[in-house]
Formats: C-alpha cells, sequence, structure tokens
C-alpha cells in the first residue's frame, strides 16, 4: 500500500510539484491532492493509484513497503519508527 507521505516523498526525490505528477501520470491536479492529503494509506480508483505508481517508478522512484527489502541500486531513504532520542551529556546541558 501507498501512504500520503511516502507519496509526497517521491515526489520530494524527483523535484516534481504534483502538477508535474499529473501530466506524468495522466491523473487529475485534484486527485493527486486529495491523495496526498489523506491520512494513512492513499485511497482512490486503483487506475489512477496505478498510473500514479507507474509515473513514479519510470521516473526512477522505487516504492518500497513497510518490512518489504530493496534490491535495487542508487540512494534513498526509508522511514522507520522513530526510537526514543536520547542527547549526549555534554549536549543536556546549557552551551559553555
Amino acid at each position: 500500500m501507498l501512504t500520503a507521505p511516502q507519496l509526497r516523498a517521491a515526489r520530494a526525490l524527483l523535484g516534481i510539484d504534483q502538477r508535474e505528477l499529473s501530466k506524468l501520470s495522466d491523473v487529475s491536479l485534484a486527485t493527486i491532492q486529495r491523495m496526498e492529503a489523506s491520512e494513512g494509506n492513499v485511497r482512490g480508483v486503483v487506475d489512477s493509484l496505478m498510473k500514479i505508481v507507474g509515473a513514479l517508478e519510470a521516473a526512477g522512484v522505487e516504492l518500497i513497503g513497510e518490512n518489504m527489502r530493496s534490491d535495487g541500486g542508487g540512494r534513498g531513504v526509508r522511514l522507520r519508527q522513530p526510537a526514543t532520542l536520547k542527547l549526549p551529556p555534554a549536549a543536556e546541558g546549557s552551551a559553555p
């Protein structure tokens, strides 16, 4: 499943805006805006979703599902559950 943050991140990796993704995927701008504004998994017509995924993949984005392995090359990012942030002792106090 594709999530709204994943869709926004994919566009950011490509350096394109919603309007450009609309042109690349042949999906209306309003549909892309609605998908990106949704919470959790993107919902919509399967055909529209497949067009968007196809356009992103054709442009070089590898969409990685949760707990899925990436065998592709190239650089990228992956979102994981954040760990509790612990600052080193020197960073906890005030600056010298």
